[in-house]
């Protein structure tokens, strides 16, 4: 049997595997690695560049008033008249921070709600951003994204430090979110070969949580947020040399029929490893194959479908707003698994967050709180990775959303003054919906074909922004008012997600699809690699 026939399941995963794992592979985790290991500080800066922290209202001197118990107003009580102002100004709590945007910019009472913003606003910078990153990574390639995003996103954060306007700095906020779009995690998992996809997916995620774990140790050590700021922004630059080694997505160059410059890569990717390529004739028709298959669905996708399911999928398109066939609503399961994955990605981002802003409700010092969620953080990603290679993506998602769930649910009926235990179901709940999260990202991967990935995970990361947006919110603002209920939502919609993951399929084993139709005859692939594979191995026998 030629290459060709080897490979017309597999595809690009089978080459992946003839170049091995070795250096030119490495370039991209160390990547991918580094940028999660430096995104924590900007994403979770809200706990310590804008906390809550105590404040006192200042009154005009020398007149006779009384404070209002919020110190958002107080009377001036005289012969004349008894009137109440709101306050102006506001003696800060410096006990813990020296400096804060919430105290510099007076971000209380009626102002308090920018303090949430504050945190919001990098989130609703990604609502959008996913989609359109998207666009551009599947249209102009990976790379390309990748250096403007990283450029973009290193010069705003670190002009943050600098700005005297509150209403600029949520600006840069913006545009740091709106920039943070996960191409970099999906070029490594595009040179990765199947065998090791799970495993490279889970532990690129164990420097989110290193970071997370130091975001913490920084805030102890820094409590001026000007230099906090600072001091977290400018380490982004370590990674531009990088971006001069790295190469093309050689999956994107071969769909988009630049195989001059795939070959150029592949040829790069075998010196590096010390490997070899295929012969040059086999190679050009595979990756001819693969172009073809492409455009064949870019034109017109393949509908096996019935009358009644194309009707089905056409109502669920228009509702999801899909004007296009050729991307994510184009079958009815490739359909299914864009509007699962969207509730997925909605409430895990909605839960993790949350429970990373939440150190206020569960823990007395926000320091600490911080670096344990980031502790936990490391054995869930380092266990899930045995964990989804044995058991497989859906089981392992359901069992985190599930557990994180109970735990959570519990709190709402454990006494604030049990500490040890209020601290340790939080744990537990951040240790399992964090497992969660990093599955789902090697799963979303795993489910959409090639040609819309990118746009499938950014959908789906829109939806997560959704949810992030709203965890400062549920926090802040439903959490003063009744206690137990932030950990009541959290809890019932991390099992919503739990029961939503078990309609998808399973993908552990299985080849990344390139194409929409790999998807749709993923089962018939499998059954004729089966029968091909008893094939060989009964004329091994014989001979």
């Amino acid at each position: 049997m030629d290459l060709i026939a080897k490979m017309s399941n597999t595809k690009f995963d089978e080459l992946l595997s003839n170049l091995k794992t070795s250096k030119w592979n490495f370039m991209y985790f160390l990547f991918a690695s580094t940028w999660f290991f430096l995104i924590p500080p900007q994403s979770l800066s809200g706990a310590y560049i804008a906390p809550s922290v105590g404040f006192q209202c200042r009154p005009p001197e020398n007149l006779n008033v009384t404070i209002a118990e919020d110190n958002c107003s107080y009377r001036v009580n005289s012969s004349s008249e008894v009137k109440d102002y709101p306050c102006t100004s506001w003696d800060y709590d410096k006990s813990v921070f020296s400096s804060t945007a919430t105290g510099e910019f007076d971000l209380v009472c009626s102002r308090e709600y920018l303090r949430a913003t504050y945190q919001s606003i990098k989130m609703f910078g990604t609502f959008v951003s996913p989609i359109i990153g998207g666009y551009f990574a599947d249209r102009f390639g990976r790379k390309l994204v990748v250096v403007v995003t990283l450029v973009t996103f290193t010069l705003c954060s670190t002009g943050i430090a600098f700005l005297h306007n509150i209403y600029a700095i949520l600006v840069f906020r913006f545009i740091v979110g709106f920039v943070n779009i996960p191409t970099f995690y999906t070029l490594a998992m595009e040179v990765t070969e199947m065998r090791l996809r799970s495993f490279v997916g889970i532990l690129t995620a164990l420097p989110w949580a290193l970071g997370t774990a130091a975001w913490g140790g920084m805030g102890y050590f820094i409590r001026d947020w000007r230099t906090l700021q600072l001091a977290v922004s400018l380490p982004n630059f370590i990674l531009f040399p990088l971006l001069y080694f790295m190469d093309e997505s050689p999956r994107w160059l071969i769909t988009k029929g630049y195989h001059e410059k795939a070959m150029k890569v592949l040829k790069k990717a075998a010196r590096w490893n010390n490997s070899k390529l295929p012969p040059e004739d086999e190679l050009r028709a595979l990756m001819q194959e693969i172009e073809e298959e492409a455009k064949r669905e870019s034109e017109s996708p393949k509908d096996e479908s019935s009358p009644t399911q194309r009707t089905t999928s056409s109502t669920v398109r228009k509702k999801l707003g899909c004007l296009s066939r050729p991307l994510l609503c184009s079958t009815r399961k490739i359909t299914l698994i864009t509007v699962f994955m969207c509730v997925d990605y909605f409430i895990v981002a909605t839960v993790f967050y949350g429970l990373s802003l939440n150190g206020t409700n569960f823990s007395a010092d926000p320091f600490l709180y911080m670096v344990l969620t980031g502790l936990m953080e490391i054995p869930a990603y380092s266990i899930t990775a045995p964990v989804i290679q044995r058991f497989g993506r859906k089981k392992s998602t359901v069992f985190g959303f599930c557990v994180s769930g109970v735990s959570l649910l519990a709190l709402a009926f454990i006494p604030e003054d049990v500490t040890w235990l209020v601290m340790t179901l939080a744990m537990v709940g951040k240790m399992m919906i964090s497992a969660a999260y990093q599955t789902i990202y090697v799963y979303v991967n795993e489910l959409f074909p090639t040609v819309v990935r990118v746009k499938g995970m950014g959908i789906a990361v829109v939806a997560s922004r959704l949810g992030s947006m709203m965890s400062p919110y549920i926090t802040d603002y439903i959490g003063p008012l009744v206690p137990w209920m932030p950990s009541v939502i959290f809890g019932g919609a991390a099992l919503v997600a739990g029961l939503s993951t078990m309609f998808l399929p399973e993908t552990l084993g299985k080849p990344l699809p390139d194409t929409i139709t790999d998807l749709e005859d993923k089962k018939r692939s499998k059954e004729r690699t089966d029968v091909e594979g008893e094939e060989e191995e009964k004329k091994r026998l014989n001979s």
